[in-house]
């Protein structure tokens, strides 16, 4: 006989929890997002400040970030599964508290390697927020937004280089180097409490988020091969944008704090602007990203000498670039074959497998053939990505055209 009772995710068609508590959390973890990605960028910000304090060469100052994200990478998925049986509150809770008592801790370091053990402590709790923190938030809201909602959690993510980086590079002039790190453990500290105080307890089995809502291995490992291609391609142009707005466009130094600036604000849009669509459109939006960031490398790929233009590209790659993330988070959620939280763990590993292999292959790129030819060697992999994603959705089409014939047939 068969069974006529819906799905966990079918019931749950209406908010699980009040909207307004579940609202604070949100920010709370956007809040919390925002201090992650900050700590993980800002000895990049503070290089020139950190390496004479410590008697260290920059290379050796830049290793903290290379050592941050080697730890992200191998700690995500061990983590998340030594982690499963506690409540989501409480651990996402810890992880902010561990990114507070981290940069505590590298605010006060009194050496290189005690920053670097301070460094590694912090990464562990990143580690296990990105793995967690996306099921987490879905499960705050009804099925029909949760896409809007994933993408106003990455909010957090797009501010931290607009306004994150450069406020903690500022007070690091203004003062000193240790001081910044001492002003984003206080907005950990606060993003921590406010999570514990306000985040409902929402049993993931209830909510449908603990399982992918649309189970498929096939499609998950695609969306991972999608990720490690696109942020590979895109990593090779955020590591050296600098050097090409200097060497390329010709922009003098004074103009490069205003150009960041406006490719942050012009990522701030992009996270917004996908949460409108993402829900009814999900897999349509990745590709229409895609394309655009493919045409922002090759446009300053082959007019990025020019400056309007060069704005323009870098404009068009900021929108395009932070809209994709938040996407593909959502698209995990759905396509997860397992755990929910086990396939965000691995999506957050591939994605800082990309960051490294990103930045390791723009390093060669420079060096052998010019920073010039960093927009086209990125655009390749962009096409790669696009290109993978594309077979896979015209194979979807045809065997669901071929499903509704069969089903046609007397």
């Amino acid at each position: 006989m068969t069974s006529n009772r819906p799905t966990a995710a079918a019931e749950f068609a209406a908010p699980p929890v009040d909207q307004r508590r579940a609202i604070v959390a949100l920010v709370a973890l956007s809040v919390s997002a925002f201090t992650f990605v900050t700590a993980e960028n800002l000895p990049g910000g503070l290089l020139t400040l950190i390496a004479p304090d410590l008697g260290r060469s920059t290379s050796e100052i830049g290793l903290l970030v290379t050592a941050y994200a080697v730890v992200v990478v191998v700690a995500s998925l061990p983590l998340t599964r030594l982690t499963r049986r506690f409540q989501r509150r409480w651990v996402l809770a810890a992880t902010t508290a561990v990114c507070a008592v981290g940069s505590l801790w590298s605010a006060f370091a009194i050496g290189y390697a005690d920053l670097m053990a301070a460094r590694m402590v912090t990464a562990l709790g990143q580690a296990l927020f990105w793995s967690i923190v996306t099921p987490a938030a879905a499960s705050l809201f009804a099925p029909a937004v949760r896409g809007k909602m994933i993408a106003r959690l990455a909010v957090g993510n797009s501010l931290a280089p607009l306004l994150g980086v450069p406020l903690g590079t500022w007070v690091g002039q203004q003062t000193s180097w240790r001081t910044a790190f001492l002003l984003f453990s206080a907005v950990s500290l606060v993003a921590c409490v406010t999570m514990a105080v306000s985040m409902p307890n929402v049993d993931a089995e209830q909510s449908g988020t603990a399982r992918g809502t649309h189970p498929d291995l096939r499609r998950f490992v695609m969306l991972l091969v999608v990720t490690v291609l696109l942020v590979t391609g895109g990593f090779m142009m955020i590591t050296f944008v600098t050097q090409f707005l200097l060497e390329t466009a010709g922009f003098p130094d004074r103009y490069l704090s205003a150009l960041l600036l406006g490719q942050g604000a012009a990522g701030l849009a992009g996270t917004l602007l996908i949460g409108q669509v993402l829900d009814r459109r999900p897999w349509h939006t990745v590709v229409v990203a895609l394309v655009a960031l493919t045409g922002a490398l090759l446009l300053l790929r082959t007019l990025g000498h020019v400056p309007a233009l060069a704005l323009v590209g870098l404009a068009l790659f900021g929108l395009a670039f932070s809209a994709i993330p938040p996407a593909l988070s959502f698209l995990s959620l759905r396509v997860a074959p397992g755990a929910t939280e086990s396939a965000t763990a691995i999506s957050s590993s591939v994605f800082n497998i990309g960051i490294g292999a990103g930045s390791a292959l723009g390093a060669l790129v420079v060096a052998t053939a010019g920073v010039t030819t960093v927009p086209l060697v990125g655009a390749v992999f962009v096409l790669a990505a696009l290109a993978v994603l594309g077979a896979d959705l015209w194979a979807a089409a045809r065997a669901a055209a071929r499903g509704a014939a069969t089903s046609r047939r007397p």
